[in-house]
């Protein structure tokens, strides 16, 4: 079976400025700013709507494929931040951030003023060190 989303060669820069009359813009680059700082790697397009940082393989029984270390993508009613290795290990660090939801391994925020973008960065390395490890 073929991945569905995968990482592309599209402008991130062009895709994002779809949102430049949005008041959460500047939200957006700074989030692509601080992925990118925490994660070494540059932005890429995967998909039509999900910015990623970096890589790595996965198995497991019925699927396998190439996923981003870590990412985001605007949505209409918020941005959805990708922690890939999930929230389970790290309740304390949730408890500082500020508004947000959490699903699997996504973080939903308004906007990056309500939360503590440091206690954010900590989440993102955290997430990146766990997947490298369990994939590695």
């Amino acid at each position: 079976m073929v991945q569905k989303i995968q990482e592309n060669n599209a402008d991130v820069r062009s895709f994002l400025s779809e949102f430049k009359n949005e008041e959460r813009y500047q939200d957006l680059l700074d989030i692509m700013a601080i992925m990118s700082d925490v994660s070494g790697e540059p932005a890429k397009l995967w998909g039509k709507q999900m910015i990623g940082f970096g890589s790595y393989n996965y198995k497991n029984k019925t699927t396998e494929g190439t996923w981003f270390l870590t990412g985001f993508s605007p949505r209409k009613k918020d941005i959805s931040l990708y922690i890939i290795a999930g929230f389970e290990n790290n309740p304390e660090l949730l408890e500082k951030l500020g508004k947000h939801k959490t699903g699997k391994s996504c973080l939903y925020i308004n906007r990056l003023s309500d939360i503590d973008v440091d206690v954010l960065k900590t989440l993102v390395s955290k997430s990146i060190t766990t997947t490298k490890q369990k994939h590695s």
